[in-house]
């Protein structure tokens, strides 16, 4: 599996891909959010007010004691299910961060808000909290649909989201931090991992949005240059629970696997048919990009015993950084609650963004966006370090199978972190994808 560990792009390469999402994310821009002004270089001092954004002087306040962040979570509607976990891990990161001195001497003020499941109300909540609450940075987001509505708002008005959750890559903006994996650090190992054990044929069942599509859009790429049969392609709407016709379907393809790309409380349905129709691990497996320990109390874990989930961090995972991240969760939260990837990466995004705002001591954009390139972190799931021209971080690709006390065990590994390639650049096969 050592065509997983991309060698470092070249300076051209890396600025095509840049350039790429730059084409990609202008299309974006909504006029409602002003016109997009590059702010003004930082003092270099830590009390410096930040500076002019298209919305006229920036509000961000960073003159006293304090510096005001904002988290932006699904706590209610079907993503409530996964994202209240993400929400919980940024607050621990932040009580941590404040026990421990804060960041340039300065107590995080933390000013919540709901996504409520809902691409327009992410949006809506990200300008509040930008432009009413002053927060210099914005952490959350789970969905492609969500970070896509939130993408024009950060760019227009030149302020900082970190989105903690695996996506479908081809994307990059200045103004996101993305932390969790991109395609070839998730996707393509995760089918890399099902050639290796001798799949020859997937059915892909998804959520109908921005990252189902896409993915399945790269998946039946991968698959093509392969030799991979897809016997099938389905979706559904978020937040659906009827599957006995995709189940149906799905069990008539008789393919070798599932890849499924479905999101929030839908996967309870899905695994509860899957199972009621005599589908197994043994006869069918799943292989899910979406589900984390988190969920599976949700779904039931006779109904998943047994599953494959590609991910970056399992709570299983066993290093003394881990170990002592599972502690002070479960400490914190309750003995019964697990840790999942999503959450790790969003408690490892608001370290980062500290490491990035020390390094540069200040708080703005353009500083921190100057001071990200190296910054690394030594997190739960291993060492990341930030690429400071696509944003995107190193993260080791795992395959695990959910056991039987409902946690995800190691079942492969890429033994090193991979190095963010979101478009693709260094897979032949894949040449085209960002255009199309």
């Amino acid at each position: 599996m050592a065509a997983l560990l991309r060698p470092g792009r070249t300076g051209s390469t890396r600025r095509r891909g840049v350039a790429v999402a730059t084409l990609l994310t202008a299309g974006l821009a909504l006029t409602a959010c002003g016109s997009k002004v590059g702010e003004s270089a930082s003092s270099g001092s830590a009390g410096a007010t930040v500076a002019a954004t298209s919305a006229g002087k920036s509000c961000v306040d960073t003159s006293g004691s304090t510096v005001k962040i904002g988290f932006l979570n699904s706590l209610s509607g079907t993503m409530a299910i996964s994202e209240k976990t993400v929400h919980d891990s940024l607050q621990m990161a932040a009580d941590e961060i404040n026990a421990a001195g804060g960041v340039n001497g300065k107590q995080l003020d933390v000013i919540s808000e709901d996504g409520a499941s809902e691409p327009t109300t992410f949006a809506e909540k990200a300008q509040k909290l930008i432009q009413a609450d002053c927060v210099a940075a914005v952490f959350g987001g789970w969905t492609s649909a969500s970070r896509k509505a939130m993408l024009p708002v950060f760019e227009g008005n030149n302020s900082l989201l970190f989105y903690p959750v695996q996506y479908e890559g081809l994307e990059a903006s200045k103004n996101i931090f993305y932390t969790g994996a991109t395609t070839n650090q998730q996707i393509v190992p995760a089918l890399d991992y099902l050639k290796e054990m001798g799949v020859k044929s997937l059915f892909l069942v998804g959520s109908d949005y921005v990252f189902p599509r896409t993915a399945n859009k790269i998946i039946k790429a991968y698959a093509a240059a392969n030799g991979m049969e897809i016997k099938g392609e389905e979706y559904t709407p978020l937040g659906d629970t009827e599957f006995s016709t995709i189940v149906n379907k799905v069990q008539s393809a008789d393919a070798d696997a599932v890849f499924n790309t479905l999101n929030g409380d839908s996967n309870v349905a899905f695994f509860k048919q899957y199972k009621s129709v005599g589908l197994t691990p043994e006869s069918m497996p799943v292989v899910s990009v979406s589900i984390a320990e988190e969920e599976v109390g949700g779904i039931g874990l006779d109904n998943v015993q047994g599953q494959l989930a590609a991910w970056n961090y399992f709570e299983t995972i066993d290093t003394p950084t881990n170990k002592k991240f599972v502690e002070a969760f479960k400490a914190k939260y309750g003995q019964d609650r697990v840790t999942s990837d999503p959450m790790e990466a969003a408690y490892t995004s608001l370290y980062l963004w500290k490491a990035m705002a020390e390094k540069a001591k200040a708080f703005d954009t353009a500083s921190i966006q100057g001071a990200a390139d190296g910054v690394t972190f030594d997190a739960p799931e291993g060492t990341v370090t930030v690429d400071g021209e696509n944003h995107h971080i190193s993260k080791t690709a795992l395959i695990g199978k959910i056991g039987p006390d409902g946690l995800l065990y190691t079942e492969w590994s890429s033994g090193q972190p991979i190095e963010p390639d979101p478009f693709l650049t260094g897979y032949p096969w894949a040449q085209g994808l960002a255009s199309n």
